[in-house]
């Protein structure tokens, strides 16, 4: 399609597409999958459920895409926290990063990721396998980063790489649930400390 200096010919939008997705990924994130109505959602979003369709397609859709959102936004942590030099620093950042993001006065408690699909009917079950994915997803890349840390000798030599990923992913899932149950920041990064007390230094 033929543009010119204003923009694709044809009928704006009438919306920021931008910040529909930014409110559609909060609403998800406060209600989980199932529990966002089209209704909540669209309202949320400023738009009419046509112009959700047409610019993000159908719920399953919209909810990838606020998912893609999180990732790169309020889970962005994980990215930099595996960019820390040490294997300890690593999985310090990561129960950090989870504790402040699972527990911002301004965000919905919780994590996404976590409580999207825990109470997904069949109909949810392409979401339930998503986020099922996702949450692999992350771990795999945290196993991957202790294994490179095991290989360095920034791990003690009978360090499981595997089980300290999934050791650290599964604190940090259960710090979210705990958030989104109402525990408060400071007992929640009490908890990520002692936790990591007994990390096997090389």
């Amino acid at each position: 399609m033929k543009t010119n200096q204003s923009g694709p010919i044809g009928r704006p939008r009438g919306f920021d597409a931008d910040e529909a997705l930014e409110r559609a990924m909060l609403v998800f994130w406060e209600h989980g999958y199932e529990g966002a109505s089209l209704a909540t959602l669209t309202e949320a979003m400023g738009i009419s459920a046509k112009s959700m369709y047409a610019a993000f397609g159908n719920k399953e859709e919209l909810f990838r895409k606020a998912l893609e959102r999180y990732t790169e936004g309020p889970s962005a942590y994980l990215a930099r926290a595996l960019e820390e030099p040490t294997a300890l620093g690593v999985a310090t950042a990561i129960l950090a990063g989870t504790v402040r993001t699972t527990t911002r006065p301004v965000h919905p408690h919780g994590c996404l990721g976590v409580q999207g699909a825990l109470a997904a009917s069949d109909s949810g079950r392409g979401v339930r396998d998503l986020l099922a994915a996702w949450r692999n997803n992350g771990c795999s890349r945290v196993r991957e980063r202790f294994q490179q840390a095991l290989d360095d000798g920034d791990l003690s030599p009978e360090a499981d790489p595997g089980l300290l990923a999934r050791y650290v992913t599964t604190l940090a899932f259960g710090i979210a649930v705990q958030a989104a149950s109402g525990v408060g920041r400071d007992e929640l990064q009490e908890m990520a400390d002692a936790a990591l007390r007994n990390w096997p230094l090389p």
